[in-house]
């Protein structure tokens, strides 16, 4: 990576290798990991070098200058956890990227706007929308809104402020997004404070990866874990009915959001946990959520998960094994090893990807298939 910060800032881990060498390295360490699970050959989703990132956050650094000026720097962590202070990020989307500097500019030469300002949280789209999220240590009076919105029309950005307990919102609090994948254009609203991958290129070649390998079927889909509704509004082009839970708020109304963007009606979408959603199909428990879901009207025969890191529960194990076809998606190898140890039991393997989400770092996202044995 051409970086300045490069082997410096820890953001970076794995400094002291070529793109293809981190990759390989990571790839490697995978297949040493599940090798007694398979010996197939992965399918490999590789990241751009540089400037992948849509979402990045930075903390905000204050000195003075040899006239007592106060200036102002993105910071990050170096190594020993000291603080870093950079002028540039080849991490992150080339229109952040560009944005960094000008931002700044701006936030330096106003005192209304830079003091006890903490952090910078940016959010951009492949279509150039961007949020970016100004959090301080004060509270946020009239004054701070006037300027805020001069730099909203300066930069073309829409702007948050963050306090203790405040939140302004000038504009809006999402950006718009559009994935074309497989040749059709999918639209997405993304909220601050909601969860999204960082790295759009790797996402669409990863919801392509599960769609290119998911027959099209005559029953329907169980997501768990379905967040805003990334991999669930296009799998629902396979099924004739698709049932998906996540336990956020945020998420299940962006969810429902992008639902409405995309003028899907074969999705629906229960904010509930995975483990309560298993009492609710065993009839374990009666949940007012569901009381609108005549769960006996779907027909299951696939079940996609892309659980957090700590992975899936006993009883969402235990569920999973009774589909005809479970798709994976995971974020940490040591929680998907500990569950294909259960899963591997009744299902054999039958793809398996890894998602280079994060370069040059030791992160690697797995996505695995399995058919009923």
């Amino acid at each position: 990576m051409n970086c300045k910060y490069f082997g410096i800032c820890a953001s970076c881990t794995l400094f002291d290798k070529t793109y293809e060498e981190q990759l390989n390295y990571k790839i490697q360490r995978k297949k040493e990991r599940f090798s007694n699970f398979t010996t197939m050959e992965f399918d490999i989703i590789k990241s751009s070098e540089s400037n992948f990132r849509n979402r990045a956050e930075f903390r905000i650094w204050w000195e003075k200058d040899a006239e007592g000026n106060e200036i102002l720097s993105y910071a990050m962590n170096d190594f020993k956890k000291n603080i870093l202070k950079i002028d540039s990020c080849e991490m992150v989307s080339p229109h952040i990227k560009e944005l960094m500097p000008k931002l700044i500019t701006k936030l330096e030469s106003d005192l209304e706007l830079s003091y006890k300002l903490f952090a910078v949280e940016f959010l951009g789209s492949s279509t150039n929308d961007m949020l970016v999220t100004l959090i301080y240590h004060k509270k946020l009076e009239e004054n701070w809104i006037t300027k805020a919105k001069e730099i909203e029309s300066a930069l073309n950005i829409k702007i948050i402020g963050r306090s203790r307990k405040q939140k302004i919102v000038l504009t809006n609090d999402y950006i718009n997004e559009t994935l074309n994948i497989t040749n059709q254009d999918f639209f997405f609203a993304y909220e601050e404070n909601g969860f999204t991958q960082p790295n759009t290129k790797v996402n669409i070649q990863m919801i392509q990866w599960v769609l290119n390998n998911t027959q099209a079927s005559t029953k329907d889909l169980c997501e768990l874990y379905c967040g805003g509704g990334n991999f669930t509004i296009p799998l629902s082009t396979k099924f004739r009915k698709v049932l998906a839970t996540e336990i956020s708020k945020t998420s299940i109304k962006s969810a429902l959001r992008n639902c409405k963007l995309n003028n899907i009606s074969t999705i629906s979408f229960i904010r509930m946990s995975a483990e309560e959603f298993v009492q609710g199909l065993n009839k374990v428990r009666v949940f007012n959520r569901l009381k609108d879901i005549n769960l006996d009207d779907y027909e299951f025969d696939t079940i996609f998960m892309d659980p957090p890191r700590s992975g899936l529960d006993d009883t969402t194990r235990a569920l999973a094994k009774d589909f005809s076809n479970i798709i994976y998606i995971s974020c940490n190898p040591e929680t998907l090893h500990r569950d294909l140890e259960e899963l591997t039991k009744t299902h054999e393997i039958v793809r398996f990807a890894l998602f280079d989400q994060f370069a040059f770092t030791n992160h690697i996202e797995s996505g695995v298939i399995l058919k009923r044995k």
